[in-house]
């Protein structure tokens, strides 16, 4: 309980006095109980405490028209014109006082994530939208107080339009104070990390007189309210150059002589000879004596300095000889001739203290070689630190998982203690993994998701098939990302011909990945159509780069998705519900991940992909036509001479004759339906 002494409150009794003063108290009370400390017993609403404070700042401003998208309000395409301050305090209210929806707690074996509906969101770009509607998305905040670059407050709008869609579980990108040193596009990275427990300044609306840690809480509550699980994605491998660790703890980065110049730094140049070995030896996970990079390079890297000091470029200092240095920026490692962008603001963190392996290279930083998994190398405060943020953010803002990344680049026995002191006192958190191959191992490791492989086979439908066969042969352990992409690889729109195309594209796969077992996953964005990379990070090519610098990039400079009018097309979420339904319908069966549960029927035109997926005595069957521009026509053949399937996304009846189903597929079509069987199969 907290006492308020009534002397502080002006008389005769002001309620807008009032109601700010319990606003600073209650914002105080919790901002002093945000760093690093447990969360204490009182009980805050932090949705009432936005909507008090919006409120309160609607008495000290006005406003000349805020154009918001309808998608995010009623699901139809265009703007309108409104009141901020009506908008934000009518959406808060509605979903404050909405029923509130149980949380769903997915198969009892398998915990939550087996039974989540992911939306990915980039708080910064994919809640942004350009309000004055002047063309650009602006840095500052509009006259009223409000940002065009994506806010808390923001997302929390977007909630209900993300929960009609059918989705369960909120994912976010990184949310953590930033860097501003040398920093990559005007934003500058999320991975360029500052400080661990603080929150990135921009995500806050300016116009709340509330702290951006009750901002976020208000996130999370208001997606509980609404039924849907939150997901954070944490950092652990970098950092940023001007990090706040480095001053205490300089010991924890790499550091290259100040002779170098000014980052970017190279990466390491391997020649044709050392690639083979790299990739042979990796392939046999033969860690022994991996190939390094030459003397001269290795050279340039020093011992942490003595003395520090912050200067424009980030720290400098010197080492105990005198050689003058600073931390070395960070380069894509992996495969060790990758031609991703290098990145200006970001630093790898040393998780291990060996002075042989002194260097940023692929055998340190993610192959790690044998001899530098010692555990006298083990950086030990570094881990100790690293360990205990999840479940700070846990206690403080009720979240439900996290996604590690670049978790495969992490120790095995870091990742290990990360997911158990993790679960110490909440054993149904989930973890989710950046890796590709949903495998028994992993889940051993505590994890209950994975990234998987299929953004990187969408190009081809031979490529889609190999997947299918692999994952048949082998069986899926736990659920991987049912998408075509994400904030690192080509859009499912990019490189197609037509617009109309790229979103049958978008609709083939997410049905797709709706029947495999799997986690359906939207990255934000997707629904619309968006064709714009957010990073040029995986499976992109020299013409890419060339049309899209990385600085001006989503995921380092200001931009919006075209919430307005959806690219031109109409919206994905109708589409999405309805196979999210049907989903639904099927989840015993379709969760199943057994060996020989993921068969591909015969179909007589090779562009058409067929999938069925048996378990407990029942078959669901998926066709779908891969020419996204032109109708295809294909025949499948069945043991029954004659019966009719309901097909379950048109509602229309599928005849067989003569043992012969003849489907004329539009571009791009997809059709599901059941088959009778009197197999006995448990999942």
């Amino acid at each position: 309980m907290v006492l308020i002494d009534p002397a502080i409150f002006p008389h005769p009794f002001d309620r807008s006095a009032y109601l700010s003063t319990i606003i600073i108290i209650l914002s105080e009370i919790f901002a002093f109980s945000i760093h690093r400390k447990p969360a204490d017993s009182l009980t805050i609403h932090s949705l009432d405490l936005l909507i008090a404070s919006l409120e309160k700042a609607r008495r000290e401003s006005t406003s000349p028209g805020y154009a918001v998208p309808n998608l995010w309000r009623n699901g139809a395409t265009g703007i309108s014109v409104v009141d901020p301050f009506d908008y934000f305090s009518e959406t808060l209210d509605a979903i404050g006082n909405a029923p509130p929806a149980k949380l769903d707690a997915g198969p009892e074996e398998s915990g939550w994530s087996a039974s989540a509906i992911v939306y990915n969101l980039f708080v910064r770009y994919d809640a942004a939208f350009d309000h004055n509607r002047d063309g650009q998305i602006g840095t500052d905040a509009l006259a009223e107080g409000f940002r065009e670059t994506g806010t808390l407050l923001k997302a929390i709008t977007m909630l209900p339009y993300i929960r009609r869609m059918g989705v369960n579980t909120l994912y976010l990108l990184p949310l953590t104070s930033i860097g501003s040193v040398n920093r990559k596009g005007s934003l500058g990275s999320p991975y360029a990390i500052k400080n661990q427990y603080r929150l990135d300044e921009t995500l806050g609306e300016p116009a709340l007189d509330l702290s951006l840690e009750t901002q976020l809480k208000a996130l999370v509550e208001a997606a509980h309210h609404l039924g849907m699980r939150v997901v954070f994605e944490f950092v652990f491998r970098t950092s940023s150059i001007d990090s706040d660790w480095i001053e205490q703890h300089p010991k924890w980065f790499y550091w290259i002589k100040s002779s170098e110049g000014l980052p970017p730094y190279a990466a390491p140049a391997f020649e044709d000879d050392k690639l083979t070995r790299i990739y042979e030896q990796v392939d046999k996970h033969d860690f022994h004596e991996l190939p390094e990079p030459d003397e001269a390079y290795r050279n340039r890297f020093v011992p942490a300095p003595e003395k520090l000091a912050l200067g424009e470029h980030g720290y400098s200092g010197a080492t105990a000889d005198g050689e003058p240095c600073v931390i070395a920026s960070a380069f894509s490692d992996w495969p060790p001739d990758d031609r991703q962008p290098p990145w200006t603001d970001v630093t790898y963190l040393k998780l291990h203290d060996s002075p042989r392996f002194n260097y940023i290279a692929y055998n340190t930083i993610r192959m790690y070689d044998e001899a530098l998994e010692r555990p006298e190398f083990r950086a030990s405060a570094l881990w100790r630190e690293i360990t205990g943020i999840i479940p700070w953010y846990r206690e403080q803002f009720g979240i439900d998982g996290a996604m590690i990344d670049m978790g495969h680049a992490l120790p095995p026995e870091l990742k290990a203690s990360i997911v158990a002191e993790a679960r110490r006192a909440a054993p149904e958190f989930a973890f989710w993994d950046e890796n590709f191959d949903p495998s028994p191992k992993l889940k051993e490791e505590g994890f209950n998701a994975v990234f998987g492989s299929l953004p990187f086979v969408i190009h081809d439908v031979l490529f889609i098939k190999g997947l299918l066969n692999f994952l048949n042969r082998n069986g899926v352990a736990i659920p991987f990302f049912a998408t075509g992409e994400n904030h690192n690889t080509p859009r499912v729109c990019h490189n197609l011909a037509g617009k109309e195309a790229g979103r049958r594209r978008a609709l083939f796969l997410f049905t797709l990945g709706a029947v495999l077992p799997a986690m359906p996953f939207i990255h934000s964005g997707m629904e619309i159509c968006e064709w714009q990379p957010v990073n040029l990070g995986l499976n992109f090519t020299d013409d890419d780069r060339e049309r899209f610098p990385a600085e001006s990039l989503p995921l380092f400079a200001p931009a919006s998705c075209d919430w307005a009018e959806s690219n031109g097309l109409e919206p994905l979420c109708d589409d999405i519900r309805k196979v999210l339904a049907i989903r639904s319908r099927y989840f015993e069966l379709v969760r199943c991940g057994d060996k020989g549960s993921i068969t591909q029927p015969y179909i007589s035109e090779t562009q058409l992909l067929t999938v069925m997926r048996k378990s407990g005595g029942r078959n669901l069957v998926f066709a779908g036509n891969s020419n996204f521009e032109e109708p295809v026509t294909g025949t499948m053949e069945f043991g029954q001479q004659e019966m009719e399937l309901e097909e379950l996304i048109s509602g229309r009846t599928l005849t067989v004759t003569d043992h012969k189903l003849v489907i004329d597929f539009a571009p791009g079509q997809c059709v599901l339906f059941e088959l009778p069987d009197t197999t006995e199969e448990q999942c």
